[in-house]
C-alpha cells in the first residue's frame, strides 16, 4: 500500500489466433462431492444438487425445487455438445507453435510429419467427423507458420523436422487445399519453397474479404494494423490501436447501455475462460460489497476455451440463478436494496461475439477479443463508476488501463491475481520467481473529481502501481484452496465463506473486497483498516450470504 502515497504517472474466422500464452491444463480431476447426508452425494458421471450446501428451509424460501437446480459440477463438462469438435492432433501442434516468439516450441520431425499427414489426410477427405480438421484450425496453424518464419527470432522459427515435413507435404498439400488456407501459409509464394501463384493472387471473393486479405497480409508478415484495418488476430502482442478497435467493435450491438440509478458501480472483468485450479471468489466478493452500497456487475459466459475452467454462470446455473438476464435486467437487480449486485452472459448482451466461442476453441490460443471483452460496459450508472480487470502476462496492464479510460469509468484497477483472475492470495509469494510482475501485483487510477475519465487530465487523476502484501494486513500465510475445474468444490467454499466460517477462502474473500474498496477510492475505504473490518461484518452480519439467496430468488422474477 506504500506505493499508494507515491503514484507513478508515468474477421474471417479462419485467420483468427491468440496473442497470449495457453497456460492448458488437461487435467481432469473426479467430481467431488459435498460432505453432506447421503442422498445429496454425487460421483463421477452424477451432477451436484445444490440442496445439499443450502438448507431445506432456505430452499422453501427460493421456491427452488430440487429439479430447478441440477447441473454438471466439473467446468469442462459445461462445452456445448452442439460445438463440433477440433481435430487433436493439430491442437495439440496448437499449443507449441500458435504463440509468442519466445513461447513457441517448435514441433520435432516426428511431430511435424504426424501433424502434416493429418492435415493431407482431412484436405482430401478422409478424415471424417471430429476427426476432420476445420478452416479454422487450418488458418490458425498455417498463420502461426507463416508469422514464425516471417518474423520470429531465430530459435522459434522453423525447426529442421518442421523444414523437412513442409518439403514433403506441401508439393501435396498445395493441390488439396482450398485457396484461402494457402493464401495464409505462403501469402507471397515465397516460404514453402515450391513456388506458387495462388497466395501472390490471392484477394478473396468480395469487398469485405478483399479488405481482409490485405489486413492479413501485414500481419502475416509480421507487422501491426491502423485502428480502421483490424480484422485479422495474430501472435504479435496488439498494438493500443488495434486493442481500441477489437474492444469498441462490438458496442452498438445492443444500443445505448441501461442507466442505473446507483451511487457505486464496479464493473468485473475475470478472464471469461475461468480458472483451473483455484478458489474463483469474484462472485462472493460481489455479494459482500453490494451490503455497503458498492454495486458490482459481472459478466462472462458459461464455458470458454482455452482454459475450459469454472466461471461465475456455471456457479450461478448451479445454484439455481436464472443465467439468461439481459442487461435491462441486471439494472434491476443493481438497483434493488436487497440484492445489489447483477450477472449478464455474454450470451445475452453480444451475441455476435458469444457466436465465436466454437471458432476460439479450434484456434486453440485466446484472440486479441479475451482482453477486450473484459473491459465491457453492459450496464452504466448514475454515480460513480470503476472497472477491474484480472491479468498474467506482463504488458497488458496499461493496454487494460487504457481501454478502461476510453470507456470513460472514475477508477479502474488490474490485478495480477491467481491464474490470471481477480483473485488475490494471502499465501506467501514464491521465492523461486524472478521475472514478470508477482501475483497481487495491482496497477490502477482514480479520479479525484465526479468528471468522467473521458474529462479529468493527469493532475485529477491519481495513478498507481502496487503489491499488496496480505500479511501487513494481519492475515496470516495460508494456500490457496485447491478446486480443480470442481463448481461444487468452488461454491462449497464461497458458501462456507458467507456463513462465517474462517479459514483461507474466507480471507480471500475479505482481502479483496478490502483492498480494491481502498485502491477503487470507494466511499468509507479511505483507511484498509476500515475497509476491510466493514467486508467482515458484511458476511459476519449474514447480509452478504442473504444478498446471494436474494439474488438466485429474484433472478427468476425478472426473465
Amino acid at each position: 500500500m506504500k506505493a499508494l502515497l507515491n503514484p507513478e504517472f508515468s474477421f474471417s474466422s479462419i485467420s483468427q489466433f491468440h496473442t497470449n500464452k495457453l497456460r492448458n491444463s488437461t487435467h481432469s480431476p473426479n467430481q467431488t462431492s459435498l460432505r453432506f447426508p447421503s442422498k445429496y452425494r454425487i460421483g463421477r458421471g452424477a451432477c451436484l444438487v445444490v440442496k445439499a450446501a443450502l438448507d431445506s428451509a432456505i430452499m422453501d424460501q427460493l421456491g427452488l425445487s430440487e429439479s430447478d437446480i441440477r447441473n454438471p459440477s466439473v467446468s469442462t463438462s459445461y462445452r456445448s455438445s452442439k460445438l463440433p469438435k477440433p481435430n487433436q492432433t493439430l491442437l495439440d501442434a496448437q499449443a507449441r507453435v500458435c504463440t509468442g516468439p519466445t513461447q513457441t516450441r517448435p514441433l520435432s520431425e516426428e511431430q511435424a510429419f504426424k501433424v502434416f499427414d493429418t492435415i493431407l489426410r482431412s484436405a482430401k477427405g478422409e478424415l471424417k467427423d471430429e476427426y476432420k480438421i476445420s478452416r479454422a484450425q487450418l488458418g490458425a496453424f498455417f498463420a502461426a507458420m507463416t508469422i514464425r518464419a516471417n518474423a520470429f527470432p531465430e530459435a522459434t522459427q522453423w525447426s529442421e523436422g518442421e523444414k523437412l515435413a513442409i518439403n514433403t507435404f506441401w508439393p501435396l498439400l498445395v493441390r488439396v487445399l482450398p485457396p484461402d488456407i494457402i493464401f495464409i501459409a505462403d501469402p507471397e509464394g515465397s516460404i514453402m519453397g515450391l513456388g506458387n501463384s495462388i497466395g501472390p493472387q490471392y484477394v478473396g471473393n468480395c469487398a469485405t474479404e478483399m479488405r481482409l486479405v490485405g489486413a492479413l497480409r501485414e500481419v502475416l508478415a509480421g507487422g501491426h494494423l491502423g485502428y480502421e484495418e483490424v480484422q485479422g488476430q495474430r501472435m504479435n502482442r496488439e498494438t493500443d490501436r488495434e486493442l481500441k478497435a477489437y474492444c469498441l467493435a462490438f458496442d452498438d450491438e445492443l444500443g445505448p447501455p441501461p442507466v442505473a440509478d446507483v451511487r457505486s458501480l464496479t464493473h468485473y472483468g475475470e478472464p471469461y475462460d475461468g480458472n483451473t485450479r483455484y478458489f474463483r471468489s469474484t462472485l462472493f466478493v460481489a455479494a459482500v460489497r453490494s451490503c455497503y452500497g458498492e454495486s458490482c456487475l459481472l459478466h462472462g459466459v458459461e464455458w470458454m476455451p482455452p482454459k475450459e475452467g469454472i466461471t461465475e454462470e456455471q456457479m450461478l446455473k448451479f445454484m439455481g440463478a436464472n443465467t439468461s438476464l439481459s442487461p435491462l435486467h441486471a439494472k434491476d437487480l443493481l438497483e434493488d436494496e436487497e440484492v445489489g449486485f447483477a450477472y449478464v452472459s455474454q450470451r445475452e448482451a453480444c451475441t455476435s461475439l458469444y457466436s465465436l466461442i466454437g471458432v476460439r476453441e479450434h484456434i486453440k490460443k485466446r484472440p486479441p477479443v479475451a482482453t477486450a471483452e473484459k473491459v465491457q460496459r453492459f450496464v452504466k450508472a448514475r454515480g460513480k463508476e470503476a472497472m477491474v480487470a484480472g491479468f498474467y502476462h506482463e504488458g497488458y496492464e496499461e493496454p487494460l488501463l487504457m481501454l478502461m479510460k476510453r470507456r470513460g469509468v472514475h477508477s479502474g484497477l488490474v490485478v495480477k491475481g491467481e491464474e490470471g483472475a481477480l483473485s488475490m492470495t494471502t499465501r506467501l509469494r514464491s521465492a523461486s520467481i524472478s521475472k514478470g510482475f508477482p501475483v497481487n501485483y495491482c496497477s490502477g487510477f482514480r479520479s479525484l473529481s465526479m468528471a468522467s475519465a473521458f474529462e479529468v487530465d493527469g493532475v485529477s487523476r491519481q495513478n498507481f502501481n502496487l503489491e499488496v502484501n496480505a500479511m501487513d494486513y494481519g492475515f496470516e500465510p495460508t494456500n490457496t484452496p485447491r478446486t480443480d475445474r470442481s463448481v461444487s468444490k468452488n461454491i462449497e467454499l464461497g458458501l462456507a465463506a458467507l456463513r462465517g466460517e474462517k479459514g483461507p477462502a474466507y480471507d480471500r474473500i475479505i482481502l479483496n473486497a478490502g483492498i480494491v474498496d481502498h485502491l477503487l477510492g470507494c466511499d468509507g475505504a479511505e483507511d484498509i483498516s476500515a475497509a476491510l473490518d466493514r467486508a467482515r461484518e458484511a458476511i459476519d452480519s449474514g447480509k452478504a450470504l442473504k444478498r446471494l439467496l436474494n439474488y438466485i430468488k429474484i433472478s427468476h422474477k425478472l426473465s
